[in-house]
């Protein structure tokens, strides 16, 4: 299973709002401190503010900040918003007659629990849990650069 990158845009903006603690930020700050697309990420920030997840404030005052407490964000709530087509495989996504085997594929019915057992995985992971653990007390910046790009693996 591989998360688009849309998710992956969500879930680290997530994580940058939640160690903002209640601070309001930018798009172009976080678009910057990730080095994503501006564009992207305000797509990003649409759906969140649109499904209540964070708050977007325009104007000369304005900015992005968490509209829920960390603790009440499951990460597998997140994929689902984020993921509307998350299928292991092509049947199911609206193309079931492409299976040849139908309704009696037994397949199809493992890989739906192997995908919400996956999704139950990452529900038991608030972004509180994440925050905790990257003990962010600042902005989580350490994502922001690949370990393969970063000057300490290079010496």
């Amino acid at each position: 299973m591989r998360l688009t990158e849309f998710t992956d845009h969500a879930l680290r903006l997530l994580m940058y709002l939640g160690s903002c603690h209640g601070r309001m930020a930018t798009i172009d700050e976080v678009a910057l401190e990730y080095g994503i697309s501006r564009n992207h990420l305000a797509k990003v920030v649409n759906e969140l503010a649109t499904d209540g997840v964070i708050v977007a404030v325009r104007g000369r005052c304005g900015g992005i900040r968490l509209d829920r407490d960390p603790r009440e964000l499951r990460m597998g709530d997140i994929v689902r918003r984020t993921e509307p087509n998350f299928h292991m495989a092509q049947c199911f996504g609206g193309d079931a007659g492409a299976c040849p085997f139908g309704a009696a594929c037994r397949l199809r019915q493992s890989l739906a629990r192997a995908t919400e057992a996956y999704l139950a995985e990452l529900n038991r992971l608030s972004l509180a849990d994440l925050l905790a653990t990257a003990g962010a007390a600042e902005p989580i910046t350490a994502l922001a650069v690949s370990p393969f790009e970063s000057k300490e693996f290079l010496s």
